[in-house]
Order: C-alpha cells, then structure tokens, then sequence
C-alpha cells in the first residue's frame, strides 16, 4: 500500500474562497484561504489530494506499464512527430540516473528512460521519448535535432515541467541528458472555489479538478 503524500497547507488572507493544490517534487502544496477552519482545512486538504492523485492517474503515461509498452509508445511517437524515420532498438525503464532523466545511444539504437519519471503526467513523458528519438535523427543537440524535437507541440512546457521538478527535489538535472536547454514554462495548476466554482489555470492538465 501507497505511503500517503506529505503535504504542506499554505493559508492566505487574500484568498477569499479559492482552494487550490499542486504538486512540488514529493510534496502536494494546498492552498487555502485563511478564514477556514481547521475543521475545514482537513477536509479540503483530504479533498484535494484526492482530486490530485485521481487526476494524476489519468494523466500518467501508457507507457509507465512496461518496457514493452514504453517501446510502443516511442513508435506511436516517432509515427507522429518525426516522420516515423526514429526507429529504437530498444526503449526501456532504468534505474534513477544521477544527472539525467534519460539518455540514448544512436549508434545501437537503445533509449533509457530513469524510473523517476514512471508518475510524471504522460505529455512529459512523451517529449522525453521525442527527445530521445531525435537523437537518433542528429546525434548531437544541434539545430537539426531542436528542429525535430520542436515538433513535440508540449516541447517547451514539458522542459520547464521537468527543471520544476528538479529544483523542487534538489536533483540538479540540467535539460533531459544533459542538453542544457533554456528555460521553458509550465503551470499545470488546478484550482477550486470552496463555494464549488471551478479556476483553471492550464485547463488541458490541471493538477487538480473541482467537483461539479
């Protein structure tokens, strides 16, 4: 059975009815007004952790099942973005890698993928796997291989996603394996209105959704 997360509870007085919660590293981070109670905040802390976690299953990778399942993936995005022309050898689940979220070798083909990234929501996932491939496309991080990466419509967003969780774990990661790529930008944030309004921020992957 799954550890329950810690979780930190964050109050502010300018908040007046919205409660929101996101995840930073192995934390989730609720937001609450300071009125509440601490009656209320328990629920609403329950509450929203629930929502969080029910929003991240859905969210997850098909490829977390597996090595088989994460090659699959890889070829589903290698059809789509880059032509079909990355064809791995190999694509499968590693071990944490110290300064890497993954890395590929071109000249045998095989894609290594850290298990740190097994719970990540599926859009990052998927632009590390188009990361990878590229490479067997351009070896190098040049501009023939950002052309193709950049193909990836959440290339940008899953780059900040990624150097948000790295900071927020302190694992110093710089870019997937070791690109040193610019910064990128990413609010995945959910938030809920205590009254049962709902306030997105990023609609298309909230971290957490309201109840209707």
């Amino acid at each position: 059975m799954a550890s329950p997360p810690v979780v930190e509870v964050r109050r502010s007085a300018r908040r007046r009815r919205m409660v929101s919660a996101r995840r930073e590293g192995d934390t989730v981070i609720v937001f609450i007004p300071g009125w509440m109670s601490e009656r209320e905040e328990h629920d609403w802390v329950a509450e929203m952790v629930r929502r969080l976690e029910r929003s991240e299953r859905k969210r997850r990778s098909p490829g977390r099942r597996g090595d088989d399942a994460l090659f699959r993936r890889a070829a589903e995005l290698s059809t789509r973005y880059l032509e079909g022309r990355a064809r791995p050898v190999s694509v499968r689940w590693v071990a944490p890698m110290r300064t890497r979220w993954a890395s590929c070798t071109p000249d045998d083909g095989t894609i290594r993928v850290s298990e740190r990234l097994r719970d990540v929501p599926g859009w990052v996932v998927d632009y590390v796997l188009v990361h990878e491939l590229a490479h067997l496309l351009s070896a190098a991080h040049d501009e023939t291989f950002w052309a193709w990466v950049h193909h990836y419509p959440k290339a940008e967003r899953a780059i900040g996603y990624l150097e948000g969780l790295s900071a927020a774990a302190a694992l110093g990661m710089i870019g997937v394996d070791g690109d040193g790529a610019e910064d990128g930008d990413v609010d995945a944030r959910g938030a809920v209105d205590a009254g049962g309004a709902v306030d997105s921020g990023a609609a298309d992957e909230p971290d957490a959704l309201a109840a209707g």
